[in-house]
């Protein structure tokens, strides 16, 4: 049986709290264990497997969403402090199914390989691109380099993101 005190909901097994929050534009009232991580909570709470864990460190950026508007890595962030807050992971960037200037064009651009970290890198590139509209390579170089691929020499990633900045600006 629960218990119920000061917003908490407590058993013998876990430490919940209740909380809502709006995740890719729907909002949600969940009751999370203090204990999640924002990846957590997302992946196996929600189904939100786009959210990807490397490291599990801060060091990779492969869990980055965004959190009201700001990239942040899920993976050091508690699900609890989601609270009120509006959250973006890769699956909110598309506005149904037409890409977001970055996913299109890191697909024009061949923008990943494995695929693991671009969730990190689409979610860091559009809170990014948004302030710095036309930004140099220098600057995306910079902008991208809390997130880490393996696959690629980030060549395409630095590409893909003057293109989208260069769309963003026509449209």
């Amino acid at each position: 049986s629960s218990l119920l005190l000061r917003g908490r909901r407590k058993n013998k097994m876990t430490d919940k709290r209740d909380i809502q929050f709006t995740l890719n534009g729907k909002h949600y009232s969940e009751a999370v264990e203090t204990r999640f991580s924002l990846a957590d909570m997302l992946r196996e709470q929600l189904d939100m497997t786009g959210t990807h864990l490397g490291c599990e460190h801060g060091v990779c950026g492969a869990c980055t969403v965004l959190c009201d508007g700001d990239p942040v890595r899920a993976c050091l962030m508690l699900g609890v402090q989601a609270n009120g807050k509006e959250i973006i992971t890769i699956e909110g960037l598309a506005d149904g199914d037409e890409l977001s200037p970055i996913q299109a064009a890191f697909r024009k651009h061949h923008g990943l390989q494995c695929g693991y970290c671009t969730p990190g890198f689409l979610t860091t590139l559009t809170a990014f691109l948004r302030d710095h509209p036309d930004p140099t390579e220098r600057e995306i170089r910079e902008a991208i380099s809390g997130n880490i691929c393996r696959c690629t020499g980030y060549q395409n990633i630095v590409a893909a993101a003057l293109d989208a900045a260069e769309a963003m600006r026509a449209a």
